[in-house]
């Protein structure tokens, strides 16, 4: 492949977090973000502030001749796509960083694969916590899993007879099941190398290639996310009935 995931400096990210960690939240500071009215009060309810508008893009070429026939999957689509989500991820944390941002939350995904290079951009709000220690669940990271499989051809006998029958076309069939095996595993791994204990939020695309109706491909995005640091905690709400009415509903007499 031409192209390789951008190594991000490590050292100077997790510094530029700590930062945004320790910076006192500024009411007057003018942000931009792409939250709505109520997706901002909610993030201020439980106290994070939005930075900035953030992005992160990648286009990543596949060399020429990777979509015609052939039998399996069709890796240099899928080092593209891998290669591409990568880039746009690591972007998105430089610019989230270099704003003073500790996450990026209502992360908006465009992508798209075409014969020549797959294109990935992504564009969220970056946001800093301003105090608030909660319990729960705490996200980690977008995880992607994606696969491209070739159908393989049916032969003429068999097209010439399957004319008039209502069949199932088993060479689709098993092209999509191995597509999507192969990236749920993918989409698995690259959440437990983030760390994370579970995926919510998955989206899935599925189905032949516009530009190649012989090539099936299949695409799972997802968030990772893992226990916070005190944990998932059980809440056990108590039912309060007041018998002490401030007024009177009705006259117990009126029963006689």
């Amino acid at each position: 492949m031409s192209a390789t995931p951008e190594a991000p400096d490590l050292k100077a990210v997790v510094r530029r977090a700590l930062a945004a960690l320790e910076a006192p939240g500024t009411e007057s500071a003018p942000t931009t973000s792409d939250l709505s009215i109520d997706e901002e009060l909610a993030l201020h309810s439980i106290g994070w502030e939005p930075v900035e508008l953030v992005s992160g893009v990648s286009l990543v070429s596949i060399p020429v001749g990777w979509w015609n026939w052939g039998q399996g999957e069709i890796t240099a689509a899928a080092e593209a796509h891998r290669h591409a989500f990568a880039n746009a991820i690591t972007r998105l944390h430089r610019e989230a960083a270099r704003a003073g941002g500790h996450g990026v939350v209502g992360v908006r995904i465009e992508r798209a694969v075409h014969p020549t290079h797959v294109e990935v951009a992504l564009v969220g709000s970056a946001v800093r916590p301003v105090g608030a220690s909660l319990a729960g669940w705490e996200t980690v990271g977008l995880c992607v899993g994606a696969s491209f499989v070739f159908a393989p051809r049916r032969s003429v006998g068999a097209v010439l007879g399957q004319q008039t029958q209502n069949v199932e076309l088993t060479n689709f069939t098993e092209a999509m099941y191995a597509a999507r095996e192969t990236a749920m595993t993918r989409m698995q791994d690259g959440a437990l190398a983030l760390g994370g204990t579970g995926v919510v939020g998955v989206t899935v695309e599925e189905g032949p290639m516009g530009f190649a109706s012989h090539a099936v491909g299949f695409v799972a995005i997802g968030t990772v996310v893992r226990p916070g640091p005190t944990g998932h905690q059980r809440v056990a709400p108590i039912t309060v009935v007041s018998l002490d009415d401030a007024a009177v509903s009705f006259d117990a007499r009126t029963l006689e």
